[in-house]
């Protein structure tokens, strides 16, 4: 007997839950609490299955039956409605998830989840984040390549033009990785290769004559900045490593008895562990400026917070105050330098190159070539130290005219 409104309403609830039937497999669960659940019941490649149309009266007896009807349908085209459903709700989940934002800070956690460098991470928020804002909350599958086009070419026209070529390349990868995720279809930024200017390529600002270089040497050894700044700079020039690998050294990457420094994989540009000898006049600069990391991890740490390294800018910023212009000499110019001077000094280049930390394509001849070299590395940072103290003495010094 077919169920009316009135009889729906009228039913009072019992101990144990129990039915009222409509007929055709639509009953009303009314439970212990006095609430009403429109059920189905159907079976299904025979077996027997329950599906959740919603609570009376939110559900109304004409709408129950109607979704009845439209799941009755379902089973005569061979479609289970409840799995019809997961899968309606699937689609629902990830249609939420699919504007450019969401979808670009779910790859930037990915990067994250694989360690990608801390450095990396920040300059593909800043690239996906920032300048890409204009596409955040737009739906990714509705993106055109018009869209992106305008961004890059405002940016052109600042003359950025290495920023738009990453952020093409940025942009795509969040495209890329909607597609695999099942959010897109395509990737636009296919169509925008070669359509903004290529970046002028600029080397890093070094000095790269030894008088000069001797200058840049004295200066620092007379700089009255904070000592952590100077003795970085020092290091910088010894060691030969990049910038962010002083900045973020941390006591526990030290051996100063055997005078070794062991830089992890994970704060090289490579991503593989560089070890660096450390030659006696290098130990003089830490042994002088370790007492000022006592309590903290970092070696070099900021002037306002030991638990913060020494930041890139401080060090340019200290160049700057010597009297040196960006375009004269930056911190990363440091490692030009000493290739140049070295190369222009005759010794060797594969050596060169391994202090440098610099990645042979060939897998299984950068390895054994890192352990070839230990002991000309050694001996080329001592000669590169010695050259050092030469190029700072004051026989370098140009004599007055």
């Amino acid at each position: 007997m077919s169920l009316s409104d009135f009889a729906i309403r009228a039913a009072k609830p019992h101990a144990k839950s129990h039915k009222l039937s409509d007929g055709a497999g639509l009953y009303v669960a009314i439970q212990p609490s006095g609430s009403k659940l429109w059920r189905l019941k159907y079976r299904y490649a025979g077996k027997e299955k329950l599906l959740s149309i919603g609570p009376y009266p939110l559900v109304g007896l004409a709408e129950a039956r109607e979704k009845r009807d439209a799941a009755k349908k379902l089973l005569l085209n061979g479609v289970d409605p409840s799995a019809k459903r997961k899968l309606e709700k699937i689609a629902a989940e990830t249609a939420a998830r699919t504007t450019f934002a969401l979808i670009a800070e779910e790859l930037i956690q990915r990067m994250r989840d694989r360690d990608a460098a801390e450095a990396t991470i920040s300059k593909t928020e800043w690239l996906l984040l920032d300048l890409a804002s204009p596409i955040a909350s737009r739906p990714i599958r509705e993106i055109t390549s018009a869209e992106i086009l305008s961004i890059l070419r405002k940016i052109e026209q600042t003359g950025r033009r290495e920023s738009g070529r990453r952020l093409r390349g940025a942009i795509g990868s969040v495209f890329r990785y909607a597609i695999v995720t099942l959010r897109a279809d395509a990737d636009p930024t296919l169509a925008l290769r070669g359509s903004i200017l290529p970046p002028q390529v600029v080397g890093r600002a070094a000095i790269t004559d030894e008088a000069a270089f001797g200058a840049l040497l004295r200066a620092i050894d007379d700089y009255d900045g904070w000592p952590t700044v100077t003795a970085a700079l020092k290091l910088l020039a010894l060691t030969c490593v990049r910038p962010g690998e002083v900045r973020g050294a941390t006591r526990s990457e030290f051996d100063l008895e055997t005078a070794m420094w062991r830089i992890p994989a994970g704060r090289m540009k490579m991503r593989e562990p560089h070890d660096v000898p450390l030659s006696p006049q290098a130990l003089a600069v830490l042994h002088h400026v370790w007492p000022f990391s006592d309590g903290g991890s970092y070696v070099f740490p900021s002037i306002r917070s030991k638990q913060r390294p020494v930041s890139d800018g401080t060090l340019n910023a200290a160049l700057r105050r010597m009297g040196y212009r960006k375009d004269q000499v930056t911190a990363h110019g440091f490692r030009v330098s000493a290739s140049s001077i070295l190369n222009e000094r005759g010794f060797d280049p594969d050596v060169i190159e391994a202090i440098l930390a610099h990645k042979d394509p060939n897998g299984i001849r950068r390895a054994y070539n890192r352990a070839r070299y230990w002991e000309q590395r050694q001996q080329l940072m001592q000669d590169w130290a010695d050259i050092l103290d030469e190029l700072r003495s004051p026989a370098q010094r140009p004599s007055a005219s």
